[in-house]
């Protein structure tokens, strides 16, 4: 970004519109896990992906305790690789915290089908909420 920092941006605005308003210099950081069309949400926080080496990856941190995954920004790719749940459920995500617009406890998370019980359990320490 050549401007980060905070914006003030229309109501309906989108991922895209944040970006543009920053200074849209993105050459070199990989934005593919992130949703460009995304309708904003009063007082998010847009983390634009890591830079792209010479090998054309992103430097990753594994999803851990000591790393947990933001639930509000987390992609489906992400989602996926969490114990137990699939793409159907990572995608039961994204569309829960489309429809609700950001998810500010992770216990909101036992509202989704197949994320009950034991599952949620499982997988709450390798979350976050921000």
């Amino acid at each position: 970004m050549r401007n980060p920092g905070v914006y003030q941006l229309p109501p309906g605005s989108r991922v895209i519109d944040a970006i543009k308003a920053a200074g849209d210099q993105l050459k070199g950081v990989d934005i593919s896990d992130i949703n460009l069309a995304r309708t904003l949400v009063d007082g998010e926080q847009i983390l634009v992906g890591g830079v792209k080496y010479s090998s054309g990856k992103a430097v990753v941190k594994k999803i851990s305790p000591d790393n947990p995954l933001d639930i509000n920004r987390a992609t489906l790719a992400q989602l996926d690789t969490l114990p137990g749940i699939g793409p159907v459920t990572a995608g039961r995500i994204i569309d829960y915290r489309s429809k609700v617009g950001r998810i500010n406890a992770l216990d909101e998370l036992k509202k989704i089908s197949g994320l009950g019980g034991s599952k949620f359990e499982e997988i709450k320490i390798l979350l976050r909420v921000s």
